[in-house]
């Protein structure tokens, strides 16, 4: 092995121990990488002028319009978030399955799709849900464990279910390690894969991920009835009438069909439903803070966004044609009276909410996470530049390359070694370090990428839940009242972990489930 190879192996455990240390993401990703740059320089076993690669490295990530779907994804969550939508849900769902022996656990894997579904966020869902649910589960006699399980288990459900962050950044990974592993392969034209292909390809998936824990709740009920019981009908949880069921589900599921539904039919792209879902989120937070009817042009102004994507749907609203047929002119003139009243309606929420100071508290949160993510991005850059300028893509493919099973075995590695980096380092740090040195050898080996990209989107929603150091875990330790204990939360989680390696074996073995959906939406995936 080379002194340069040498280097590369040292940089990245470095990298490693410096994220287990804690260190900030970004500083460490990138201080690392410099440092190493240094001394291969001094060894000379490194250029310095990779480093000249990394303004336009950085210039790329700017104008990426995939990732420009991250500050507007974050937008809707946190704005779902401060306006109580998971609250009205948990408390209806909770109604609704309670009088069932597990309907509480039902409830909470349900309430943590529709959020997964719009909002994302993973932090805020495990959060909102342990301060909300715990509490009532505990009291009706759950089992602590099943409990705590059940709810980090449903609040990282946002990793998958698209519209997810992680499924935008993964995208872009994704996408631009099969540019790279076609060219190599010399196809200089290959089809693209979007993050809609992700998208699609994640739904199937996803929801089959809630029925098995909904499944767990139920087996959980019928093998251990005093660790699940039922909510008597006298004591039942709030009002379950069908006007406040509605109510409750109706925001969530019109966003979820304004943002997922554009994509999949086409009308906009994932960046441009990203917006629609900002708008929506904004409007339903205006909404929240009404009284009485004093929320009509909010009202309206929904009315008139679902109007402009129906329109846009179903006509070619472009101008500057040279023949424009009298309905698409009519549709023109429709949709800017559409957008006239939407923008009339987005005025009044965003007063409400400012004057509420819920707009404040969003707008720092999101601008505080959108800093992160793209901080991490930058750092990501200059890592992947020294660690290829010091060899170590060659020694990762050579490495692959000659494992046992081809590419089955070389995938089955990589999932394997990712699964274990998940107990330490975050999905972020995982995807933006590990993805893009194994992703493009993977990808010539003749891997479909979509199924790839759900592969590894499942196996880091893992990093969430692994103990120690579980992200969701931490969440959920930092609500959950004193008499619940750090290990019941672990223990809690592990029968969960097993359903997402369960997951993974059906995808494994399965790998059209997450294809077909691409393939009926798009007419063709990118691999095959």
């Amino acid at each position: 092995m080379t002194l340069a190879e040498t280097l590369s192996l040292l940089l990245f455990g470095g990298v490693c121990i410096g994220l287990m240390a804690g260190f900030p993401v970004a500083f460490t990703l990138g201080g690392i990488s410099l440092l190493f740059g240094l001394i291969g320089n001094a060894l000379g076993a490194f250029d310095l002028s990779f480093f000249g690669f990394i303004p336009n490295r950085i210039y790329g990530v700017m104008t990426n319009e995939v990732l420009l779907a991250v500050p507007l994804f974050v937008f809707m969550g946190v704005m779902l978030e401060r306006s109580k939508v998971a609250d009205d849900l948990l408390n209806t769902m909770g109604a609704l399955f309670g009088t069932m022996r597990g309907g509480l656990g039902i409830s909470v894997c349900v309430v943590g799709a529709l959020l997964a579904a719009s909002t994302g966020i993973v932090g805020a869902t495990v959060v909102t849900m342990g301060l909300l649910s715990l509490p009532t589960m505990l009291r009706w006699g759950y089992d602590p464990k099943l409990a705590c399980g059940t709810i980090c288990a449903s609040g990282t459900l946002g990793q998958i279910i698209p519209p997810s962050i992680v499924l935008v950044v993964l995208g872009d990974q994704i996408s631009n390690a099969y540019q790279d592993a076609q060219r190599a392969m010399g196809n200089f034209a290959p089809d693209p894969v979007s993050v809609g292909d992700l998208f699609a390809g994640a739904l199937i998936p996803g929801l089959l991920l809630v029925g098995l824990y909904i499944g767990w709740q139920l087996v959980m009920a019928a093998l251990r009835p005093e660790a699940a019981p039922a909510v008597s009908e006298a004591d039942a949880i709030g009002d379950v009438s069908l006007v406040k069921t509605l109510g409750a589900l109706m925001a969530p599921i019109v966003l979820i069909v304004a943002v997922l539904g554009s994509i999949l039919a086409g009308v906009a792209t994932p960046t441009e439903a990203a917006a629609v879902g900002a708008i929506g989120a904004t409007l339903l937070g205006g909404l929240r803070l009404t009284r009485g009817g004093q929320g009509t042009m909010i009202l309206i102004g929904g009315l008139a966004l679902i109007g402009v994507l129906f329109l846009t749907g179903t006509l070619d609203l472009r101008l500057g044609r040279s023949e424009i047929t009298a309905a698409e002119r009519f549709g023109i003139y429709a949709a800017a009276i559409c957008c006239l009243l939407l923008a009339v309606g987005i005025l009044d929420a965003l007063r409400r909410t400012h004057a509420d100071g819920t707009l404040r508290e969003v707008m720092q949160q999101t601008a505080k996470i959108s800093a992160m993510v793209f901080g991490i991005v930058i750092g990501a850059q200059i890592f992947s530049l020294v660690f290829r300028g010091l060899g170590g893509d060659d020694i990762v493919h050579e490495f692959l390359t000659s494992l046992p099973g081809g590419a089955l075995g070389a995938m089955f590695v990589v999932m394997l070694i990712m699964f274990i980096m998940g107990f330490f380092l975050d999905f972020i740090e995982i995807t933006f370090v590990v993805v893009p040195i194994v992703a493009p050898i993977l990808l010539m080996m003749d891997i479909n990428p979509v199924w790839l990209g759900i592969m590894i989107a499942i196996n880091l929603q893992t990093s969430f839940l692994t103990p120690p150091f579980g992200f969701a875990l931490f969440y959920l330790r930092g609500v959950a009242p004193p008499s619940v204990k750090t290990m019941q939360i672990y223990a809690g989680v592990i029968p969960f972990v097993g359903l997402q390696v369960l997951m993974l074996a059906i995808l494994w073995l399965v790998p059209e489930m997450t294809l077909w959906l691409p393939r009926m939406v798009y007419g063709t995936v990118a691999g095959g």
